[in-house]
């Protein structure tokens, strides 16, 4: 199989969560065991640092992943979902691997993936772990999939486990309340590895605080060991003064930032944390690397979709937000943002309760409602309908893209075009 051919059989043949939704969950780890072994356990034969959570974890992943890379290290960066290119997914040093690796080992194992009837997920992840090993990374960040007990990553031993927050997502799925999700986040949490959270949140904190304990080891908090304080920003940077609050070692530093969404400042304190802890593992991590890279993240690692401009004039801008607490955050941006009038380009999924976000966003834009591209993707007239009882007003369209060209014939130049609402909207215009 050429290259095509062989994604069309990684994403029709095998079940995949952003094609088929539940179908695609497994009820335990055995599948990625099966396939570990085949591949002779890869996953033991490089060093990696685990990053789940319900929102953040993928911006959290590249930051870390940009400070190894200045900091010397061969780094590999495994997350997900891709937006553009499948390779996206699979990085070492910023660089994605090549078409010919997916094409060699699709080929090589295609029979003994069909015979232990892997999914789309565990191929993915085998591949990662392959390919790390195979090119000898210093060290991987792993971004979990979805929740983290029984995600395929899980599979790890990892120096360090990072979990930046809990928060409504998936809920059909990983639990109908804060404390069960959490549970299955925290599933990635191991005995004598360190764990960051990200946010303290007093509703769930207990969940935490109670495996590690049970697991024997090292708990942190992020949010409470760092201040973080906004001194400026415009649409390309943002200048923030951190405090580490730690009496035997008080810092105070500045940082640029490359990644300018407001919640990009609970980020930074989940990395900055992380570092500290790599450190005291024997990475030699200076404050100049941290700062060099934070300055750089999206240039050194491809990072997209996180409150991207992409057009002037009128201005456009697009994030992956999609959750309740993602959606908060892109409001706050918004909010922030001068503008006449707010266009918003909105496509969501069919697998999801939509109605907690549907009820935050603002009745005084304009909507084009669009369905991306992707079996689950939500009908642009049921979006439409739905968003009708929460008085959300706007015409439908066949695709983003026509939404998108929708909103930028009717906005005046001063106005703001906000595309999102889903991972897959952001994937078809960045």
């Amino acid at each position: 199989m050429d290259y095509k051919q062989t994604l069309d059989y990684l994403f029709s043949q095998l079940p995949m969560f952003s094609r088929t939704g539940a179908a695609a969950m497994t009820k335990d780890l055995s599948n990625t065991w099966a396939l570990c072994k085949l591949l002779d356990n890869p996953q033991e034969k490089f060093k990696s640092v685990h990053v789940g959570g319900t929102n953040g974890k993928g911006s959290t992943s590249h930051m870390l992943a940009a400070i190894l890379q200045v900091a010397g290290y061969k780094t590999g960066l495994y997350t997900s979902p891709h937006l553009r290119d499948f390779r996206e997914r699979i990085r070492i040093n910023g660089q994605m691997i090549s078409e010919q690796a997916v094409i060699d080992f699709v080929a090589d194992y295609k029979d003994d993936f069909e015979e232990i009837k892997l999914s789309f997920f565990e191929m993915t992840v085998g591949l990662a772990f392959d390919i790390f090993a195979k090119e000898q990374v210093d060290i991987a960040i792993i971004e979990v999939g979805l929740g983290g007990r029984l995600d395929s990553t899980n599979v790890i031993n990892p120096l360090l486990s990072v979990i930046t927050n809990i928060g409504w997502d998936h809920m059909n799925l990983l639990g109908d309340t804060l404390p069960l999700i959490a549970g299955e986040k925290a599933g990635i949490i191991k005995p004598d590895v360190p764990v960051i959270i990200g946010e303290y949140q007093p509703e769930v904190a207990d969940v935490f605080t109670n495996k590690a304990y049970q697991e024997k080891t090292k708990l942190t908090f992020a949010s409470t060991e760092w201040e973080v304080e906004l001194k400026s920003k415009d649409l390309k940077s943002v200048n923030v003064l951190v405090n580490h609050v730690d009496q035997r070692r008080p810092r105070t530093f500045e940082l640029q930032m490359d990644l300018t969404g407001t919640y990009q400042q609970k980020n930074v304190k989940t990395v900055l944390s992380a570092v500290e802890e790599l450190r005291l593992q024997g990475f030699n991590i200076s404050d100049e690397h941290v700062k060099t890279a934070l300055k750089q993240v999206s240039p050194l690692t491809a990072l997209n979709g996180r409150w991207q401009v992409i057009g002037n004039e009128p201005l456009t801008i697009c994030d992956t937000g999609h959750n309740p607490d993602g959606i908060a955050e892109v409001l706050k941006n918004i909010a922030a943002t001068p503008y006449k009038k707010l266009h918003f380009v909105l496509g969501m999924v069919n697998d999801k309760d939509i109605t907690k976000v549907l009820q935050m966003l603002p009745v005084d834009a304009t909507y084009y409602f669009c369905k991306p591209d992707i079996p689950r993707g939500l009908a642009e007239e049921e979006l439409k309908s739905r968003a009708a009882d929460f008085d959300l007003s706007g015409e439908s369209y066949p695709s983003v893209k026509s939404a998108l060209i929708a909103a930028r014939y009717a906005a005046d130049r001063d106005d703001l075009i906000f595309a999102g609402g889903s991972t897959f909207v952001v994937a078809e215009i960045v």
